[in-house]
């Protein structure tokens, strides 16, 4: 994936655009990502939408065969920031009983998308669930924080146990299973921060800091860097060189966590600067990759990877 302009008045647009057509059949442009469809409440099942996969395996994991779950995004090719809206996203939502969407300016697609439906699923806003701080330098990425995650197992436990309480008992205890496997991922994380308490890291985008941050890792990145990168923007020379230089001399860090589907000219010079010093590239992700449908497995693959990285050798 290339880098990506923030283009929300385009994206508005194309919105708009995919709600007219929402009632015009099959005739639209094909849209810039296929979603994962699937009736939502087809069969008795309780329709829920996520606008990423990530949010789906989750409130799958919580619902078992209990809930259809359509995923909009679901393609490590495709960006949450860059998403076109389609007819069939449309026609999901307004069917849908539950909403999960990331929120913080991520995946706007999903509001203008209830709106659209005139307000028909609850909705599930994990960056305000999150309690984080939500400043101006607010980083978005929540699906990182593992407490955040543990809160939306509950969150949606108590919404489907709402909709659907004849089967209330499950989904409570679907949450507790889940809430136990982070608490898998949370003591794996421990033992990083046990064995290389304050170690310097590197990133191209603040997408894994919650995670690195729960770590006790610390990010030197200039944040001129990860900003420009992340607005998909080239940063300036010297910055890029403040980068490039974290990579040299005895005190340069142990990891570079690179975000995976995005990639630019700089964000190669620094993976190449890494290459050449010999520091472990980590490869992170905002959606699930391809293979993958599960949350736990995922993010516990990228903190198995960055202990690897960081002489963890399991």
């Amino acid at each position: 994936m290339t880098s990506r302009p923030r283009a929300t008045l385009l994206a508005a647009l194309a919105v708009a655009a995919a709600l007219a057509l929402a009632g015009c059949g099959e005739g639209g442009s094909a849209p810039a990502a296929p979603s994962q469809t699937a009736p939502p409440g087809a069969g008795g099942t309780v329709g829920v939408v996520a606008t990423t996969d990530v949010y789906g395996s989750i409130a799958s994991a919580i619902g078992g065969n209990h809930v259809k779950v359509t995923s909009i995004i679901h393609s490590p090719d495709a960006d949450p920031h860059e998403y076109e809206s389609t007819p069939a996203d449309a026609a999901a939502v307004s069917e849908a009983k539950l909403l999960i969407q990331n929120g913080g300016g991520y995946d706007d697609f999903g509001g203008k998308l209830v709106t659209a439906s005139g307000g028909k699923p609850t909705v599930i806003d994990v960056s305000q669930l999150s309690g984080l701080d939500s400043g101006p330098d607010f980083n978005e990425h929540v699906f990182y924080s593992l407490p955040t995650m543990a809160k939306l197992a509950d969150t949606l436990s108590t919404d489907l146990s709402k909709t659907d309480p004849a089967n209330e008992a499950e989904y409570r205890a679907n949450a507790t299973a889940f809430k136990t496997k982070l608490d898998g991922l949370n003591g794996r994380i421990a033992a990083i921060k046990t064995a290389h308490p304050g170690a310097r890291i590197a990133i191209t985008e603040p997408v894994p800091l919650y995670l690195t941050e729960q770590a006790g890792l610390v990010n030197a990145t200039p944040e001129a860097f990860s900003h420009a990168i992340e607005d998909g923007n080239d940063p300036p020379a010297a910055v890029l060189q403040q980068t490039l230089a974290l990579f040299n001399g005895p005190a340069k860090v142990s990891a570079l966590l690179l975000n995976g589907q995005t990639e630019s000219s700089s964000t190669s010079q620094v993976e190449q600067a890494a290459n050449s010093a010999g520091v472990p590239v980590v490869k992170v992700t905002e959606t699930l990759p391809a293979g993958t449908m599960d949350y736990v497995t995922w993010i516990g693959g990228e903190i198995d990877q960055l202990a690897t990285a960081l002489g963890d050798h399991r």
